[in-house]
């Protein structure tokens, strides 16, 4: 028999008091996240930079997993950014409809498809000015697409479990995603950026989970003084 484990009360964990103090504590999170999460990557599937961006569109309020049902069917009836561009939205819509959101998701993807195609030479640019005006790419889909298929650090990743466990390990006091990032992308180095987004999202579903977070079977628990920390 394992010995029963609890999580340390969050009162007992010691807070930073000056930068530095925040400073080291943030590099012993990010060693902890590594040793946690050593290959952290994205969870949609995807062959290039285009078929990313569709399956990011698509995983709004919708999981990976059934992004992931969806996309190799999809990717076999338009096989290329042109066929998007040339897809009828109705249809769109259906081939997508399990995703939620469907009418709304085709547009964007045959918005973002006919963008590219005829502004940008049918490649997903790789600045992040230029990705922004794509349709459907706002900042958190432009930062998976540019840090995943190029390794461009454009900013980081924030969904809800980088929101979350942001939160809750004191790395922001923000509720607004756009401050989220502001904050993360000033504590955390740009050589860590695409990284500690994935680790991030992993640990958000594998044990720092929305209810009853799984406090006592993590590894970041020493240094995790959440309010909603559980025993």
């Amino acid at each position: 028999m394992w010995p029963f484990v609890t999580a340390t009360p969050a009162r007992l964990v010691p807070k930073p008091k000056t930068a530095a103090e925040r400073q080291a504590r943030v590099r012993k999170i990010l060693a902890t996240l590594d040793r946690m999460y050593p290959a952290a990557t994205c969870a949609l599937h995807h062959s290039n930079a285009w078929e990313l961006l569709v399956a990011t569109i698509l995983s709004a309020q919708c999981t990976d997993k059934r992004v992931n049902e969806v996309t190799p069917g999809l990717f076999r009836k338009y096989p290329a950014i042109q066929d998007f561009a040339a897809a009828k939205q109705e249809e769109l819509a259906q081939d997508i409809r399990s995703t939620g959101f469907f009418n709304n998701k085709a547009k964007s993807v045959i918005g973002a498809a006919r963008k590219i195609v005829t502004e940008f030479g049918g490649e997903v640019p790789r600045d992040i000015d230029q990705l922004l005006t794509v349709p459907g790419a706002a900042r958190k889909t432009a930062n998976v697409v540019l840090g995943t298929a190029f390794g461009i650090a454009s900013g980081v990743v924030v969904d809800t479990h980088v929101q979350r466990i942001s939160q809750r390990l004191d790395l922001t006091k923000q509720t607004d995603p756009a401050k989220i990032e502001k904050d993360l992308m000033k504590a955390i180095p740009k050589e860590k950026w695409i990284l500690f987004s994935h680790q991030m999202i992993l640990h958000g579903r594998a044990l720092c989970i929305a209810r009853n977070p799984k406090c006592a079977e993590c590894a970041l628990d020493p240094l995790c003084y959440a309010k909603d920390k559980t025993k």
